[in-house]
């Protein structure tokens, strides 16, 4: 099971510190009904903490990291979310890759939290598995969301 071992998920502590984050939600729009669950649950996780968002949408995963690079100096932390499934070709290879590695400069170069929503699975069931739909097991926007603001507040605290 892909969640076994996960960290609590809790933002309410981000709200019980009154912390006031600026946090952009980047999110492709390939596969709707996969991407509105994940959608859906960054903005739930947003609610929980208290806190407002940007969404912005680009086409794919592929786009995301140029999109949460120009995000980044303007927000807290930024949430990328897109699913990629795999195909026929090496086309998914490429697209994961790219985007994985993308998101990871953008955050280590800007200093700022990239939360990792993107779905990299084999099938369609799969997404919708971990898309935070009725009946989902995971909730993978939530958890992207969770995690960003999580790194600002353990980063503030730790006076970085």
């Amino acid at each position: 099971m892909s969640g076994h071992g996960a960290p609590a998920n809790d933002v309410s502590s981000i709200k019980a510190q009154g912390l006031h984050l600026r946090v952009a939600v980047v999110a492709a729009s390939w596969h709707e009904e996969v991407m509105g669950g994940l959608i859906d649950g960054a903005l739930r996780a947003a609610e929980d903490a208290g806190l407002e968002i940007e969404l912005v949408r680009v086409p794919g995963s592929f786009e995301l990291p140029v999109a949460a690079a120009r995000l980044a100096p303007h927000f807290d932390a930024v949430v990328a979310l897109g699913v990629v499934i795999r195909g026929g070709t090496p086309h998914f290879d490429y697209v994961c890759s790219a985007a994985t590695t993308g998101l990871t400069e953008v955050s280590i170069r800007t200093g700022k939290p990239v939360g990792f929503g993107v779905l990299t699975c084999d099938t369609e069931d799969q997404a919708l598995d971990r898309a935070g739909l009725e009946g989902s097991s995971e909730d993978k926007g939530y958890e992207a969301f969770a995690a960003a603001v999580n790194t600002v507040a353990a980063l503030r605290g730790a006076g970085a």
